[in-house]
């Protein structure tokens, strides 16, 4: 039952992000920013963790949890760490994501075959 749940929120949340970039004129890369920047505001004020819990990875997957972790990491440092974590809490929190698309961006430039245009 999990897995039907984490499937149906991920699969909501890329519904509503197609729904924007049929019915407005917003760019995809600002669709991104405006999911990433809903994670972190949603995960401030206490909303978006409760989501988390109920929806797993269906949550935490699309942008909208880059910005959860992002905003948790960086909450969690600042608990710990004090001030500072606002710098080192989002990067610590995301970093294996944050490499994970660097190293298969590049290897998917080294396969791919580029064509101008």
């Amino acid at each position: 039952m999990d897995l039907i749940k984490a499937f149906v929120v991920g699969g909501l949340l890329c519904v509503i992000g197609q729904i924007l970039m049929d019915r407005t004129k917003l760019m995809t890369a600002r669709i991104m920013v405006i999911f990433l920047v809903a994670g972190a505001i949603l995960t401030a004020l206490g909303i978006y963790e409760p989501f988390v819990d109920w929806a797993g990875s269906g949550a935490t997957v699309p942008i909208i949890g880059f910005g959860y972790a992002l905003a948790k990491g960086a909450m969690d440092e600042v608990a710990k760490e004090g001030y500072m974590g606002i710098l080192t809490g989002g990067l610590k929190a995301t970093a294996a994501g944050i490499t994970a698309a660097i190293v298969f961006g590049y290897f998917a430039a080294l396969l791919s075959n580029p064509k101008s245009k």
